[in-house]
């Protein structure tokens, strides 16, 4: 099955009414932190988008309730984080993490992350991060899976020679889709599968909530290939 036309978002973009402090800075701070693409050709420099200098962009696509996000960006702060999600709860959770650490090293893109991939110059990221997505299980939504010739070619093409992309999932089909996918793309190398979380990955809630329901994910690392001819 094809992909749904980038632009093209599938899923419930709100839940439950924001509250509190979450509805507050999901008001007043995402506007600050909003990634906005040049309009085409004009390509999105991804140094440009913060405050002071970073050594690196790491994107994070579909961060969920931010968790890990929030946890990585906290934990390097020399590096510059795009994190990628349509779910406005989820980027309302982001938000209320982000403010509780005081971290300035994260700016939020709320649409379809291909979008952005788009937009970013080649080879401009140095770390993906794509964990528990959707896994559209049913067989008529298997074109919705993030995991595709499309999508894994934008990647690989915004993605630094060397770079890593981490990969998780504890769903059984995925389990089985994800690398039998990413193997016939000739970027990218499998360099880690693992079935208890490496360290220096930090958790989710979907992780939890997996362990608690009795699944094992899987945690994959890949290296995206040199650009250049290998002799």
């Amino acid at each position: 099955m094809t992909s749904p036309p980038i632009g093209r978002v599938y899923g419930r973009r709100r839940g439950r009414t924001l509250k509190g402090k979450a509805s507050t800075l999901y008001a007043t701070g995402l506007n600050a932190l909003s990634v906005v693409l040049p309009e085409p050709p004009a390509e999105l420099n991804p140094t440009t988008l913060f405050e002071t200098a970073k050594t690196a962009t790491w994107i994070e696509i579909g961060f969920g309730g931010g968790e890990h996000l929030a946890t990585q960006a906290a934990a390097h702060p020399e590096i510059g984080f795009i994190g990628c999600e349509p779910f406005i709860n989820g980027v309302s959770s982001l938000l209320v993490l982000l403010d509780e650490q005081e971290s300035q090293n994260v700016r939020v893109f709320s649409e379809d992350a291909r979008l952005l991939l788009r937009a970013l110059p080649e080879g401009s990221i140095g770390r993906a991060f794509l964990l528990f997505p959707d896994p559209w299980p049913k067989r008529r939504h298997e074109g919705r899976r993030f995991v595709n010739p499309e999508a894994l070619d934008l990647l690989a093409r915004a993605l630094a020679d060397g770079a890593e992309l981490r990969v998780a999932t504890d769903h059984a089909i995925l389990q089985e889709w994800m690398p039998a996918r990413i193997a016939k793309h000739p970027a990218f190398v499998l360099v880690d599968h693992a079935t208890v979380r490496p360290e220096g990955w930090a958790p989710t809630r979907y992780e939890a909530k997996a362990l608690r329901a009795g699944r094992r994910p899987i945690y994959l690392a890949y290296r995206r290939r040199s650009r250049l001819p290998e002799f």
